[in-house]
C-alpha cells in the first residue's frame, strides 16, 4: 500500500540533498511536489493545501539542528506533520476502546456494500478474544442482503464465536432488541451488530441507523471505508458521522493498492478517528490504525514497532532459544533453516517485510519484483520435506544416491538438490556470522548477501537507499539470561 505515494516523497527530498540549510528557496520544488503527490494520491484538496503550508511554515521557523543535515530535519518536520495530519495524540491514543463500561458493549458497524462491514464484525470479534480476552456476541442485522447473514455466521462458527439466529423478516431495530436480550441473557461482554448498507447513502438507510443508534446510550459506531475509494471514502464518512455520530472509522482493503487518499484525509476532514485497518482476507488480518507508524512508513522511515509486535505473535519462544542456544554452538540444520522460512512467511510477503525496515523502501524499488525469490524459498521447502529426519539434522550425508532420491521424491532435478545444498552451506555461514550482530548489536559483512551487511551499518533514507540505522527494538529481550533474539526468531528470516 502506498508504494506510489512513497516514491514519489523520495524523490522530492532529492531536492534537498547537499543543501547546508532549510531555505524558502531550496524547500519550493520539495513542496511543489509533495503537494503534487498528495492530490495525486486522492488526498482532499483542502487537506493538501494547508499541510504543505504547516509544513512549510514549520521548516523555516525551525533553527538547523547542529549535526542534522537539512534533509533529515525536513523528513522529521514531514513526519510530525503527516501523524497530526492523521490524529495521533500520544497522550490519549484515539484508538483506544473504553470497555470500562456496563456489560454488553454495543457496536454497531455501518457502511456502504462492498466496503466489508460483514468481513470487518468477524475480523473484531476474533481481534476482541485474542487481544483484549473479551468474549462478543454476533447480531446479523442486515435484513436488505440476506446472504449477509448466511456469511456472518458461516464467519462466527469458523472462529468459534456465537451468535443471534436472526429472522430478516424484522426491522432492523427488532432484530437488535432481541439479539440484545440474548446476549444479556448469556451475559456477554461486547455485542457486535453488522447493519444492512446500500451502494449509496440514502434516507431510508439512514433512518433503520437512526432507530437501532436510539437504542443505546452512547453506543460505538464503527464506519468501514473502502481505502481505494480514496476521497469517496472521505464523503461517505462525513455523511455518516452527520446522521448517526460515528465514534471510529475502519479502512478496509488497506492490502490492494490504494492511493492512500482515504487514510490522510478522513481524520482530517470528519474529526472522527481511525481506529483500524483491515490488510487481508483472512481473519486474523485486522490491525490497530498508529497514524505515527503509517507516517513512517510513507517517508522510507519503517514500521519496527508493528515488525516486532508480529514477531512476538508469530515466534514461539520455546523454538528461538533452541535455535540460539544451536547457532552458540555453531550449530544450524537444514530442518533449523526450514523452520525459518516457515516462520517468515507467517509475517506475509518479503516485500511486507522488508518495507518495515528502516530504508529498504528505496532498495525494494531497486530490487523490483521479488517473487523470484519467494518462489525459490518454495522450491527449497519441498526439497527439504523429502529428505529424512536424519538429512536434516546432517546434511553432509547427502551423498549422490540420496541426492537421486531427494529429487525424485520433490520433483526436481539433481542439479536443483545440488544447488540448495550450496545455498543452505552458504546460509550456515550466515547465521554464524549472525551471531555476531546479535552479540555486538551491528550487522557484519555475511557471505551470500553481497553488501546488505555493510549497507545496515549506517545511514539514512536521504542516502539514496546506500544504508540505514539499525532501528531500536529490532532485537528484542527473551524472558532467559538476557539474552537477545532477531525479530524473525533468532536468525535473519
Amino acid at each position: 500500500m502506498f508504494d506510489s505515494l512513497s516514491e514519489k516523497f523520495s524523490n522530492a527530498f532529492k531536492n534537498l540533498r547537499g543543501k547546508g540549510a532549510i531555505t524558502e528557496a531550496n524547500i519550493d520544488e520539495t513542496l511543489k511536489e509533495v503537494r503534487t503527490a498528495l492530490l495525486e494520491a486522492d488526498v482532499n484538496f483542502k487537506v493538501a493545501k494547508e499541510f504543505v503550508t504547516k509544513v512549510k511554515e514549520e521548516a523555516l521557523g525551525q533553527k538547523v539542528i547542529s549535526g542534522v543535515e537539512p534533509g533529515q530535519q525536513f523528513i522529521k518536520i514531514m513526519h510530525d506533520e503527516l501523524t497530526k495530519l492523521m490524529g495521533d495524540d500520544p497522550e490519549k491514543p484515539e484508538n483506544e476502546i473504553n470497555f470500562n463500561r456496563p456489560a454488553p458493549i454495543p457496536f454497531m458497524i455501518v457502511g456502504l456494500n462492498g466496503a466489508g462491514k460483514t468481513t470487518f464484525t468477524g475480523k473484531f470479534a476474533l481481534w476482541l478474544r485474542t487481544k483484549k480476552k473479551k468474549d462478543a456476541y454476533l447480531i446479523p442485522a442486515d435484513n436488505f442482503r440476506p446472504a449477509a447473514k448466511d456469511q456472518l455466521i458461516t464467519l462466527a462458527k469458523n472462529i468459534g464465536i456465537d451468535y443471534f439466529d436472526s429472522d430478516l423478516s424484522m426491522k432492523p431495530v427488532d432484530i437488535v432488541k432481541k439479539g440484545m436480550e440474548q446476549a444479556k441473557l448469556l451475559r456477554k461482554e461486547v455485542v457486535i451488530i453488522d447493519t444492512a448498507g446500500r451502494l449509496q447513502v440514502d434516507e431510508v438507510l439512514m433512518q433503520e441507523l437512526v432507530d437501532v443508534r436510539a437504542l443505546f446510550d452512547k453506543p460505538e459506531v464503527l464506519l468501514v471505508a473502502d481505502a481505494m475509494t480514496g476521497q469517496e471514502a472521505v464523503n461517505v464518512a462525513k455523511t455518516f458521522h452527520e446522521k448517526v455520530t460515528l465514534t471510529g472509522v475502519v479502512l478496509s482493503k488497506m492490502d490492494s493498492d490504494t492511493r492512500g487518499g482515504a487514510a490522510l484525509s478522513i481524520r482530517y476532514v470528519t474529526g472522527v478517528p481511525i481506529r483500524f485497518v483491515s490488510m487481508g482476507e483472512k481473519m486474523k488480518d485486522l490491525e490497530l490504525f498508529y497514524p505515527d507508524r503509517l507516517a513512517k512508513r510513507l517517508l522510507d522511515m519503517g514500521d519496527v514497532l508493528s515488525l516486532v509486535e508480529k514477531a512476538q505473535d508469530i515466534i514461539d519462544e520455546k523454538d528461538a532459544e533452541r535455535m540460539m542456544k544451536n547457532l552458540e554452538k555453531n550449530r544450524f540444520t537444514v530442518d533449523d533453516f526450514l523452520r525459518q522460512m516457515e516462520t517468515m512467511s507467517k509475517f506475509g510477503s518479503m516485500g511486507d517485510i522488508m518495507k518495515m525496515i528502516p530504508g529498504m523502501g528505496g532498495m525494494m524499488r531497486q530490487l523490483g519484483d521479488l517473487s523470484p525469490a519467494e518462489n525459490e524459498m518454495k522450491k527449497m521447502k519441498v526439497i527439504i520435506q523429502s529428505m529424512t529426519k536424519e538429512e536434516r539434522d546432517n546434511h553432509k550425508i547427502l551423498n549422490g544416491s540420496r541426492r537421486e532420491r531427494i529429487a525424485k521424491g520433490s520433483g526436481k532435478t539433481v542439479q536443483d538438490v545440488n544447488q540448495f545444498i550450496e545455498k543452505f552451506n552458504q546460509m550456515q555461514k550466515m547465521m554464524t556470522g549472525m551471531m555476531g550482530m546479535l552479540k555486538g548489536g551491528g550487522m557484519p559483512n555475511l557471505p551470500g548477501m553481497g553488501g546488505l551487511g555493510g549497507m545496515m551499518g549506517g545511514g539514512d533514507p536521504m542516502s539514496g537507499g546506500k544504508g540505514f540505522r539499525q532501528a531500536p527494538g529490532m532485537g528484542m529481550k527473551t524472558k532467559k539470561k538476557g539474552k537477545r533474539k532477531g525479530p524473525f526468531g533468532g536468525g535473519f528470516f
